[in-house]
């Protein structure tokens, strides 16, 4: 019976361990890195790792995930459909961004549903796409208050695309802790926020993302695992630095094991090949890490 007391009395230094040993093998990897790196990892909903969870990252488009949550919020209290149309005029195209939607549709004066803008926003990035379902959701301050709300504080959303576009301080205006992060990802899959029929389609739109191959899936792609990720890649600094290059998700394993993963890279002196090389690098670790234990 002793001996049953003392192994009870072991497991959470056992557990403890383990998880330093993730930080440690992580911590690794970003040594000697021109860039402030931060990590945080969720293993099946309760253990927690963090690298660097002190600093305010920008978030780049990794804040279409947050608007997407808040939009499919908005949309079940007004009952709306995701088939519902919104009118985009060529003044809604900016030219000086990255948008597909633009470049397919470059005069506007069309209607689109927002299943369709969504997956502009959510699986290709599209700037001008996330702007004007800014304006339909009542801009970012409503999605930052939405977050918020969720229990969400370490993390802040106060300028559009647009916004960021003209002044580039102003992507330091929309951050978030690495921590702040991972854990929106875990209420998302795990708490019924909104209709599910809401919830089953930003969580596809997610797994067909086609941004960021390179980054958190690069790893995975020939593993039996599921896959959903929003990126986020910054313009320069004044200092010739990359601002942000980000990728968070969630990863589904056989058997029923699961994690959540953000990983920030900002102010980077590294190209931006080699950030994302960063973020991969990282995302085979964890997956390794998972896997052996």
């Amino acid at each position: 019976m002793r001996s049953f007391i003392v192994f009870l009395c072991l497991i959470p230094t056992l557990l403890f361990a383990r998880q330093t040993q993730l930080e440690t093998q992580l911590k690794e990897a970003i040594k000697g890195k021109k860039a402030e790196i931060g990590i945080a990892v969720i293993i099946d909903g309760k253990d927690t790792i963090t690298v660097n969870n002190d600093i305010h990252y920008p978030l780049m488009s990794v804040f279409k995930f947050h608007q997407a949550l808040a939009l499919a919020d908005y949309m079940g209290k007004q009952k709306q459909s995701l088939e519902t149309r919104l009118p985009i005029k060529k003044s809604d195209l900016k030219p000086d961004t990255y948008s597909p939607l633009r470049d397919k549709y470059p005069q506007g004066g069309i209607e689109m549903s927002i299943a369709d803008l969504l997956k502009y926003t959510l699986q290709q990035s599209d700037n001008n796409a996330c702007d004007i379902l800014f304006d339909y959701q009542g801009g970012p301050n409503a999605v930052n208050k939405y977050i918020h709300s969720l229990g969400i504080r370490e993390c802040a959303i106060g300028g559009t695309e647009t916004a960021m576009h003209e002044d580039l301080n102003l992507c330091y205006e929309n951050w978030t802790t690495p921590l702040a992060a991972a854990e929106l990802v875990e209420i998302f899959r795990k708490k019924p926020l909104f209709p599910k029929v809401y919830k089953d389609f930003i969580f596809q739109t997610m797994v067909e993302c086609q941004t960021g191959q390179d980054r958190l899936v690069a790893p995975l792609l020939d593993k039996k695992v599921t896959v959903g990720h929003k990126t986020g890649t910054g313009d320069l600094n004044a200092k010739g630095q990359q601002i942000g290059c980000n990728d968070i998700g969630f990863v589904l394993l056989p058997g029923g094991r699961t994690y959540s993963i953000a990983v920030f890279v900002k102010d980077s002196e590294e190209n931006n090949q080699a950030n994302s090389k960063i973020i991969a690098d990282i995302s085979r670790i964890v997956y390794e890490y998972v896997m052996q234990h």
